[in-house]
């Protein structure tokens, strides 16, 4: 009986693991990336059509570009608004070892930008991550222009010309120049200039303008992002539950370093301010885009929601003068790639906070330094992960080993406390005064036991910030079947690990005295496990190995405890 009964228990988790196997294949098929559409960044050979490509789904309307009150009057505006402003279709391709973008000659918007340093699914590795697009599936751009008293991007967007419509780095070459050109009958030239460095996500835009009018001219530099509210598309890859990154706007005050808006938050309130330097950011999940204008004066930051639902983040630089027969400059810097902190510090003041750890940063920030500094040395974040929770239990060791001192003698002095307990099973009040006379005696801590845990926790939840914000670890592998650490375990077996040594380590420990707790105890392993198997597979290899070093330490404790009570 009792072997049909295992037999039966046996093939029930057998069947539950097949099941839930399939259930997590079905999820991730049903919720995985959408076929990319046929992208304007084709490969370097193929240049044919390279100016016919479909015009883009989203247009500018009334609202979509910046407006100023000392500029021209609103309905001048919204008389050049009302031209029609579709989408030239004219695409200049530029590609770097680390960027591939498009630029749409109306305007000279970023229309889309991928980093094939980065795949969009780890099975397909020559498909690059496509950070910025312009399609039926998303909008996510980057605009910049002129405007104000004589601004160029005023009302109609202004149709640059170019030498070529493809701009290629070279091998050996560290830097690409990509110039757009317009210019009207009165004499004004301009020239947008796109510069890329080798190995760098930072592009400068400038614009030069040849005043050669017999006026003065004037106009204000505006850079923005343009965005949908659809969902990232590393949202429903992410393959763990709990805590959701962000996506939405960010930007640095003097008095907030770091400002967040969600997207619900940019439509019910606004956000409108001059502000020293600074930077303003699109924000989601491994990757960001951020205008950082010249550091050296005041600009006016803004969020918003237009009228076509569209979500605007962005800035206006002061006005840029240039008298007849002279040349002026003004320009930004655009970043559009990984959630690289020490490139981001690098950049600009605070804006490496953009990879948010959340309140728990100043513990999440060292546990990140320390764990690169290792993996610099084992060139495998999985082995950093396990070295890095080693050093982690030693540092708490002595009170870890305090703790389990406390638990060993409690699991001696589990017979006394039994009789205590059938000594005084009817006066409750008799009993507690009892067993606190009996930890006092034997020097017990009855709450000694939870300190481990509650240590750890905080240790736990930053860890877990570092392993999903940090793109570093985004796709990468450990060991056999282990192929992205930041996503759920695909067979289940580190979650089944974790909860068998979160079995073991109760055999070690007292149970409590009240039945109830006890009962509840013994769930907590099947619980746990349960929870576990969607979280990355770097946060279940961190507490597996701590479980096992946890093991490990409190078995040599209460063997040492139980010896010692045995000689005397």
């Amino acid at each position: 009986m009792d072997l049909q009964r295992s037999l039966l228990i046996g093939a029930i988790a057998v069947l539950s693991f097949m099941l839930l196997t399939k259930w997590v294949d079905f999820k991730e098929a049903k919720t995985s990336s959408p076929m990319q559409e046929q992208t304007r960044l084709s490969s370097a050979d193929d240049l044919h059509d390279a100016l016919d490509l479909p015009a883009n789904v989203a247009q500018d309307t009334a609202d979509d570009l910046p407006s100023m009150a000392d500029t021209a009057p609103a309905a001048e505006v919204a008389e050049h608004a009302s031209v029609e402003s579709a989408k030239s279709g004219r695409i200049v391709r530029v590609h770097t070892d680390v960027l591939q973008m498009a630029i749409d000659l109306k305007g000279g918007d970023i229309i889309e930008l991928a980093l094939p340093k980065y795949p969009a699914q780890i099975n397909e590795p020559d498909v690059p991550f496509v950070l910025l697009e312009d399609n039926s599936t998303r909008t996510y751009i980057a605009q910049s222009g002129l405007i104000g008293v004589n601004g160029i991007d005023k009302g109609e967007r202004p149709t640059y010309a170019t030498s070529s419509s493809l701009y290629k780095m070279a091998d050996g070459q560290n830097e690409l120049v990509v110039k757009l050109s317009w210019q009207d009958d009165t004499g004004i030239k301009v020239t947008k200039r796109f510069t890329l460095q080798r190995g760098d996500y930072l592009v400068h835009v400038d614009y030069l303008v040849e005043n050669g009018s017999d006026s003065r001219w004037q106009a204000n530099l505006f850079g923005q992002l343009k965005r949908d509210s659809s969902p990232a598309p590393s949202a429903s890859s992410s393959g763990s539950m709990g805590l959701q990154p962000f996506l939405g706007a960010a930007l640095t005050q003097p008095d907030d370093h770091f400002t967040k808006f969600t997207f619900e938050q940019m439509a019910e309130d606004p956000f409108k301010a001059s502000l020293p330097a600074g930077w303003i950011a699109m924000i989601q999940h491994y990757f960001l885009s951020a205008w950082i204008p010249d550091p050296a004066q005041n600009h006016n930051y803004s969020t918003r929601v237009t009228s076509s639902d569209f979500n605007i983040a962005g800035f206006t630089s002061p006005a840029l003068v240039v008298d007849p027969g002279q040349l002026g400059e003004v320009g930004a810097r655009f970043y559009a790639g990984p959630k690289d902190q020490y490139r981001l510090q690098e950049i600009s003041p605070y804006l490496e906070l953009s990879v948010d750890y959340g309140w728990l940063w100043w513990i999440a920030q060292p546990l990140f330094w320390l764990l690169t500094k290792i993996h610099s040395l084992v060139a495998n974040w999985g082995v950093a992960i396990i070295l890095l929770t080693v050093l982690i239990k030693a540092a708490f060791f002595k009170l870890s080993a305090t703790s389990y001192k406390s638990m060993a003698n409690m699991r001696r002095v589990q017979p006394k406390m039994q009789d205590i307990r059938e000594q005084y099973a009817d006066d409750k009040q008799k009993q507690s005064q009892a067993m606190m006379e009996l930890y006092r005696k034997e020097k017990i801590n009855p709450m000694g036991g939870c300190l481990p845990i509650l240590v750890q926790m905080p240790v736990f939840i930053a860890l877990y910030w570092v392993l999903m914000e940090s793109v570093e670890l985004r796709q990468a592998p450990f060991i056999l079947w282990i192929k992205d650490l930041s996503v759920m375990d695909p067979y289940f077996v580190l979650p089944l690990l974790m909860g068998a040594s979160m079995f073991f380590m109760q055999m070690l420990n007292p149970p409590p005295p009240d039945p109830m707790q006890a009962k509840i105890m013994k769930w907590m392993p099947v619980v746990f496990t349960f929870f576990f198997l969607w979280f990355p597979a770097g946060l279940v290899l961190y507490w597996v190995v701590n479980n096992l070093l946890s093991m490990a330490q409190q078995y040599v404790i209460t063997k040492q405890i139980e010896a010692g009570a045995t000689k005397s």
